[in-house]
């Protein structure tokens, strides 16, 4: 099966602080909207977004009409519609916006668990990063999100 995935801004960021980008490769196609670049180049590209293959693409951010969204999430939100494609975002806003689109949705714990689906990441590491999310990065997520990340490992 092929996965695209377009990404905004939280996994991108959360993902780099635990060395983590490389689980991105995990998705066949990975595409980014320039405006996320935009938004994830104010704050510093983060180190091994350049080791990645994507695609920067142009998204009508516009089509996505909420305001409680900024307009990377709207483009990335977008883009996932147009493509059929997963959304990657860390924001309960945006996936609720993209669920009710019929976007597929996976946040960064999401990610890590691809990962170890496809044969990134061993039974150790993939539960290790999960709990890196939560101690070591700018996302909040709660212990409970933590523990059903690391339950979805056991259901592949």
């Amino acid at each position: 099966m092929t996965l695209a995935a377009v990404s905004d801004a939280g996994p991108l960021i959360h993902l780099a602080e635990i060395d983590s980008l490389e689980l991105l490769a995990t998705f066949d196609t990975l595409l980014v909207p320039e405006m996320v670049y935009t938004e994830v180049d104010a704050g510093g590209v983060p180190d091994g977004l350049d080791n990645l293959s994507y695609e920067l693409v142009k998204a009508d951010e516009s089509r996505v009409g909420t305001e409680e969204l900024d307009a990377g999430e709207r483009a990335a939100i977008a883009v996932a519609e147009e493509r059929g494609a997963v959304l990657l975002t860390d924001d309960l806003a945006a996936r609720e916006t993209a669920s009710d689109a019929g976007v597929e949705v996976r946040g960064s714990i999401g990610v890590i668990a691809l990962g170890y689906g496809r044969g990134s990441l061993d039974r150790d590491e993939a539960p290790s990063r999960m709990r890196a999310l939560q101690r070591e990065t700018s996302l909040f997520v709660t212990e409970a999100v933590v523990e059903r990340g690391i339950q979805m490992l056991d259901e592949q």
